[in-house]
């Protein structure tokens, strides 16, 4: 009996320290551990007091989350169904901002609800003097991500003044009117798959930061003056893809020294430019697989000083729709506006090495008026009949520029007292040197242009050449088609041209003369093969002689 009484205190034993065993192995595996949620949580505003009413301000809800987010080492703040009214707001490193499909996040119309980000400088080359106002900012921050696929609405109409003199409706205008997105000096930073409406002022605006990647984006940004959509200074590693941009202002501007940039597979339609160039020193920019559409102020435009140093800026695979300009670019070798001279001699400037593939469009004369914009477009005088302008003025020289299968059909329209006029020494913004001598083409000090698959022809009779060289190099013209006029008195126009050699090249329909040359430097100029029979004179000009016909 004794030995059945011990064994069976033992099996008694044994389950009951087996199931106390087990219980604490459980208790232990449910209980937490230190660290294995950090960085995964998810905080809904609403937990913070948020009300998505689209009547209660909701800053201090909104920055509470994003905090407490941030204080956590990372995670996911939640923006629900609903329309929620909040002021500024900064975004913190490991921080990802999700607005749900029924989500917005709306600006308040309140001035008051704004304030500016001291750690973003007012004035010098990293913000070119615009302001630091950011419905949601941030600064010095890494792996920031906002995404959708719900709304960011700025009620930018309530920063616009009803007319000059009179205060805007939310009492803060000029500089002082707030971003849809502001950044400054952020790493991996990534925008996706929002709608952005209505900014006050440029719907996202990027400042020396890197690694940065725009995906999926509509921006619908008309309702104010310099409402512009993308606006990076002076970033790298920046990357827009599948975006979709309809803007006041520059729909895409790369100002300052923007480098290793792509931008592709987007459409954009602007009152101004699409692609947008400024002081800095960009390099190794490609551009590819874009609409630009209903662009009335020159789709793609450069404008460089003295100290430049610009190089391998690639345009490619590109359609334009109903567009003015449609490229400008422009070199000055003296300082912009009253700047002082340097202290100290500084090294010449270039810009070399951009190139144009796969163009195809319709440039139009003049600009139109923009249904969804309810202000003025101010079209001014040199903005119609423009051409693809490239311009360098004094000194300064346009070096190593390729236009590859380029198809274009312009408005036409153009006078004879236009084809002669003298192009002043101006190199700012495209419309500036007034309209051009030439429809298609007027390129002036430029040095190693290749013209290859270039076709130009007009909708309306111009009395302007296709093309104008005026102080042009080394230069290569092969396969050029492009209609003339019998009432012009060329096809091309050279001024002062060395080192020409035009081959391949066919008149669509008749013309006086199919060159004229002029310039008592001119020479080297060669012209062989091509269908130049509906020409009536092969060559023009008082220094014809120059030229070899083979």
């Amino acid at each position: 009996m004794k030995a059945d009484s011990d064994f069976t205190s033992r099996r008694r034993w044994l389950r009951g320290g087996s199931a106390a065993a087990l219980a604490a192995g459980l208790a232990r595996s449910q209980a937490p551990v230190a660290g294995t949620d950090a960085g995964v949580k998810v905080y809904n505003i609403v937990d913070f007091g948020a009300k998505g009413d689209g009547k209660a301000v909701n800053t201090q809800a909104v920055q509470a989350a994003i905090d407490a987010c941030s204080r956590d080492r990372g995670g996911t703040v939640l923006v629900p169904a609903g329309v929620f009214v909040i002021g500024t707001v900064e975004m913190k490193s490991n921080v990802t901002l999700r607005i749900t499909a029924g989500g917005t996040l709306m600006g308040s119309a309140n001035g008051k609800d704004y304030h500016a980000s001291d750690a973003i400088p007012l004035r010098g080359d990293s913000t070119l003097g615009d302001g630091n106002v950011g419905l949601i900012f941030a600064v010095d921050a890494e792996n920031v991500t906002l995404e959708g696929p719900g709304t960011i609405d700025g009620q930018g109409a309530q920063f616009r003044s009803p007319q000059r003199g009179t205060p805007p409706p939310s009492g803060r205008g000029g500089a002082d009117r707030p971003y849809h997105l502001l950044f400054h000096r952020c790493r991996n930073l990534r925008v996706r798959d929002l709608f952005l409406v209505a900014s006050a002022f440029h719907s996202i605006r990027v400042i020396q930061s890197r690694f940065v990647w725009m995906e999926g984006l509509r921006i619908h940004n008309r309702v104010n003056g310099n409402n512009d959509g993308f606006h990076f200074i002076s970033s790298e590693f920046v990357h827009v893809a599948n975006c979709d941009v309809q803007s006041q202002d520059d729909a895409c501007a790369l100002f300052g020294t923007c480098r290793f940039v792509t931008v592709t597979n987007s459409t954009f339609s602007t009152r101004w430019a699409v692609f947008r160039f400024g002081g800095g020193n960009p390099e190794n920019v490609t551009i590819s697989n874009c609409v630009l559409y209903q662009t009335y102020g020159c789709p793609i435009k450069m404008q460089f000083g003295p100290s430049a140093r610009v190089r391998n800026l690639t345009f490619s695979n590109l359609v334009l729709q109903d567009v003015t300009g449609p490229i400008s670019i422009d070199l000055s070798d003296r300082a912009r506006g009253n700047a002082p001279p340097p202290a100290e001699p500084q090294p010449n400037g270039f810009v070399r090495g951009i190139s144009f593939r796969g163009i195809r469009g319709n440039v139009v004369a003049e600009g139109r008026q923009f249904e969804d914009i309810a202000f003025n477009q101010n079209y001014r005088p040199g903005e119609t009949r423009q051409a693809i302008v490239l311009n360098a003025i004094g000194s300064a020289v346009l070096e190593d520029i390729e236009l590859h299968d380029v198809h274009l059909t312009f408005g036409g329209g153009g006078t004879a007292e236009e084809a002669r006029r003298e192009v002043p020494q101006v190199a700012g913004e495209y419309f500036e040197i007034g309209t051009p001598p030439a429809y298609g083409l007027y390129a002036r000090n430029v040095r190693n242009l290749a013209l290859h698959n270039v076709r130009f022809e007009v909708e309306q009779p111009d009395l302007r050449p296709a093309v104008v060289l005026d102080h042009a190099s080394d230069v290569t013209v092969d396969d050029l088609a492009a209609q003339g006029n019998p009432q012009a008195k060329s096809l091309v126009r050279m001024v002062e041209a060395r080192d020409v050699l035009v081959s391949s090249a066919r008149l669509l329909t008749p013309a006086a003369a199919f060159l004229e040359v002029a310039g008592a430097s001119s020479g080297d100029i060669t012209v062989e093969g091509g269908d130049l029979s509906k020409a009536a004179e092969m060559v023009t000009g008082d220094a014809r002689d120059t030229v070899k016909l083979r």
